[in-house]
């Protein structure tokens, strides 16, 4: 299957910060530059965010608490169930990043595209997803806080203030400027698109930078990561079967069951690494590892069960998500995926 070519621009930057890893004054530069596109994304995400389609999507609640509790409760007992697996598959630190994994909101551009894909309900697919990403911004610094503890990555009031002040803030002030500013940031969101990218790069430097000067990379090793994939899998595998199954028990139509699915499995690596820089700190490296691989898996995975589903009978139920698909059909459908996702999810 073809990689997303912005994973691939991401462990480039890994990459760079391994062989030069920001020291001293430049360290100083990089860390207050973070800081800055931190704000100016979150700005440009309320910027974005139709305050009118949020309200309209609230007629479907039924929906959007099932995606809710998918991302902000189911996920996250998950995690807490995985701490079990340490340190047999996973080191504390690695189980510290999946923990916060599970914590962050679910994707939008992604959502919606495999959505649309698999013939689902898109409308629903972008209200879910907004609604996460406006819900996460309050709710992964505190559940976070809860259930990381202090000793994690220097969480306490402080670091609460930080999220408000660094993410929350900006967000509302591009609510409230979107009256003037939203249709510049249409005609120009392709650029803007390319801004977003740009600063989660620096993001990622300046984390794995930190991650480097530390040395805390020697604690992780070949068989650590790949005990880390396998949990990754395990988890993806288990919440795209509970979200399916689970609709349907609950007794959602076939397109309102696709918009779940795909909204409810998936986390946000955009939203995901701006918020474990604040948190972290300079333990951030290792805390989005398993972020940036979970990612690239379920854009992979996502991408064969909607290429699938758009071949479903309207009106009937799909395959299970775990059911074997072709390699046509597979590499067909990774190539829709590619360039699905990053910029919002």
């Amino acid at each position: 299957m073809p990689v997303d070519p912005y994973i691939l621009l991401l462990l480039g930057t890994v990459g760079l910060a391994a062989l030069v890893p920001a020291r001293g004054t430049s360290a100083d530069v990089a860390s207050g530059a973070s800081t800055a596109a931190i704000a100016f994304l979150f700005f440009l995400y309320g910027a974005r965010l139709s305050t009118r389609e949020a309200l309209d999507g609230l007629k479907h609640w039924r929906l959007h608490v099932t995606v809710l509790a998918c991302t902000f409760l189911v996920f996250p007992l998950l995690g807490l169930a995985a701490r079990g697996l340490v340190p047999v598959f996973l080191t504390d630190p690695l189980y510290q990043g999946l923990l916060f994994l599970t914590l962050v909101p679910s994707t939008i551009q992604s959502s919606i595209a495999f959505t649309s894909m698999a013939r689902g309900n898109v409308p629903a697919a972008i209200c879910a997803g907004s609604f996460s990403s406006l819900v996460g911004i309050v709710i992964t610094p505190l559940l976070a806080a809860a259930l990381l503890g202090s000793g994690s990555g220097g969480f306490s009031a402080d670091s609460l203030l930080e999220i408000v002040l660094q993410l929350l803030v900006p967000f509302l002030a591009g609510q409230l400027l979107r009256r003037w500013i939203g249709g510049f940031i249409t005609r120009h969101k392709k650029v803007l698109g390319l801004v977003d990218r740009g600063s989660i790069l620096l993001v990622v430097y300046t984390a794995f930078s930190e991650g480097m000067v530390q040395g805390i990379w020697h604690k992780v090793s070949p068989a650590r990561l790949a005990g880390l994939l396998v949990v990754e899998a395990v988890l993806l595998a288990v919440m795209l079967a509970l979200t399916w199954y689970g609709a349907k028990a609950l007794r959602f139509n076939r397109e309102d069951r696709i918009a779940i699915q795909f909204a409810g499995s998936k986390k946000s690596l955009a939203s995901g690494l701006p918020m474990a820089s604040v948190l972290f700190g300079a333990h951030a490296s290792l805390a989005v590892l398993p972020l940036m691989l979970f990612h690239q898996m379920q854009l992979m995975v996502c991408a064969v069960i909607a290429k699938r589903r758009s071949h479903d009978p309207v009106g009937e139920d799909a395959t299970a998500p775990g059911e074997e698909v072709t390699g046509s059909a597979s590499a067909a459908a990774s190539r829709t995926a590619v360039g699905t996702g990053t910029r919002s999810g």
